[in-house]
């Protein structure tokens, strides 16, 4: 198994987070994994993007050019790297926030209405968390058990209080 993932959206949406919660998730369950993050100088509200790749070898590079898996929360990062998807790969789209459909027919495509999702479970800040729930039961790249453990080692100790909400955010994600 080697997963190469794509997480792009504006600063502010989580994305680092959401992609560093992946990584852990990985190294809890003993996988290799690369996590690198990207993100332009204004933060919220410029891009940030991150690449994480897991797999059962060693990882060469943590350079993501043609990801399995892309995860887009913001419509200018879906007109970027719609293409760049392998054939057969999987894109996983914010439908409240991107108001168009993917073009390609040779990948599998969800459709996640996830900042909606979040504002109806109080959470408005946790739609980065309800796409990595489909994304885990979609992908099989890591396994929904013990994301507790993983969110323990990203949310720092001041923040303990919030695995909970979070853990609440990837369950409504992984229902979906």
């Amino acid at each position: 198994m080697n997963t190469k993932i794509l997480i792009a959206g504006f600063g502010g949406q989580g994305i680092l987070f959401a992609g560093k919660v992946l990584a852990y998730k990985g190294l809890v369950e003993e996988k290799q994994l690369s996590w690198l993050p990207s993100y332009g100088p204004e933060m919220r509200g410029g891009t940030a993007n991150c690449n994480v790749i897991i797999s059962d070898e060693p990882v060469g590079s943590p350079i993501v050019d043609a990801p399995d898996v892309l995860i887009v929360m913001n419509l200018p990062s879906l007109d970027k790297y719609e293409n760049a998807v392998e054939k057969g790969g999987k894109i996983f789209v914010d439908e409240t926030l991107i108001n168009r459909k993917v073009e390609r027919d040779d990948v599998d495509v969800f459709y996640i209405p996830a900042t909606k999702m979040a504002q109806e479970l109080g959470v408005p800040t946790l739609a980065n968390m309800i796409m990595l729930g489909k994304v885990i039961k979609e992908t099989d790249v890591v396994s929904f058990e013990g994301m507790e453990d993983a969110l323990k080692k990203v949310v720092s100790a001041r923040k303990a209080n919030l695995i909970d909400i979070n853990l609440k955010a990837i369950k409504a994600g992984y229902d979906f």
